[in-house]
């Protein structure tokens, strides 16, 4: 497990920046995979729909562990699992059922219940799993500061990279100030340091945009799965 951990990690740090369209049930996770993507990435939002519950650390962790084994199993490229704000398990717990899952990263946001966490809290968790998991987890932690009450402007860039530092010093291996607006990812990148995981979606921002501003990671979140959705819904009158 360390070694495909490793090598996950190493894609965070090498000249090309690493983008993850995430994926939802095993057939997703395959299609890209087969399209060429160094690595999957889940969606929790679009897991839990998929099980039949709604985003928000809704779904059963049973459930939802049992979901990224079947995507870990589907595919030969490193799964990282968004897994909420790890849904009230203890460190050890969370860990050892992710890596029986198959999983060599995992995405922990610093909200719950649509609010913030308080950041030392939030980052005495990602140090218990950083020490529980060792070399075996790529952490990347959420900051919510950009989708949750609270801050906002240059309050919510400031707040969101107070949050970055202390997750980087508790372990983290990347940061994901999620719908962070294109144009302050810059002083993001600058104010909290290493690799910054940025959100695109189908009618933008685009990879090529974020990346342009400095993100090294790209993911989609819920945006693939509720575009598919969107189209099939389209769709579905012209079958009648």
């Amino acid at each position: 497990m360390t070694a495909s951990a490793e090598e996950f990690r190493a894609l965070h740090h090498g000249g090309t920046p690493l983008i993850l369209p995430n994926a939802w049930d095993p057939v997703s996770a395959r299609i890209v995979a087969d399209a060429g993507f160094a690595a999957v990435a889940t969606s929790s939002g679009a897991v839990a729909r998929v099980l039949g519950y709604d985003d928000g650390q809704l779904t059963p962790a049973t459930e939802m562990f049992t979901a990224v084994a079947r995507i870990a199993r589907a595919v030969d490229v490193p799964v990282t699992a968004d897994m909420e704000a790890g849904y009230g398990l203890p460190a050890k717990e969370f860990v050892d059922r992710l890596l029986e899952a198959g999983a060599v990263g995992c995405n922990l946001e610093d909200s719950v219940d649509g609010q913030l966490v308080d950041p030392a809290q939030q980052a005495d968790y990602l140090a218990e799993v950083r020490a529980a998991a060792g070399a075996d987890l790529v952490i990347n932690a959420r900051i919510d500061t950009f989708v949750r009450p609270g801050a906002d402007g240059a309050g919510a860039v400031a707040e969101a990279v107070r949050r970055g530092r202390e997750y980087r010093r508790a372990g983290a291996d990347c940061t994901y100030p999620i719908a962070a607006p294109t144009e302050v990812l810059p002083e993001l990148v600058s104010g909290i340091g290493g690799p910054l995981n940025a959100h695109a979606a189908p009618g933008g921002p685009t990879a090529a945009e974020l990346i342009t501003a400095g993100a090294t990671r790209i993911s989609y979140g819920t945006s693939l799965h509720r575009y598919l959705m969107d189209n099939l819904r389209d769709l579905l009158p012209k079958l009648a």
